[in-house]
């Protein structure tokens, strides 16, 4: 069972995070495109993702999933206990 932190913006970040779990490199619009949310909503929680250590910027406008991120789908790891390391907005 999945652990999302108060932090989370659920469904959104789930979808985000279950969509760069197939093992690619994406951007926000085509993340948006295949969960259903714009692009701006997107972006910004792709920001807030890679503070708190779930996803990874590749390069400008291009973003992975990190082995948290997997473990965190995988319900093995408490998002709750997680601290941001950079600014969320």
């Amino acid at each position: 069972m999945r652990k999302p932190g108060d932090w989370m913006q659920n469904p959104t970040d789930e979808r985000i995070l279950e969509v760069l779990n197939t093992g690619l490199e994406l951007g926000p619009t085509t993340i948006a495109r295949n969960i259903d949310r714009d692009r701006t909503g997107v972006s910004r929680r792709l920001s807030v993702l890679i503070d708190y250590g779930l996803v990874n910027r590749v390069e400008e406008g291009y973003y992975e999933i990190t082995d948290l991120g997997k473990q965190y789908l995988k319900g093995e790891l408490n998002a709750g206990e997680l601290e941001p390391i950079g600014d969320t907005e």
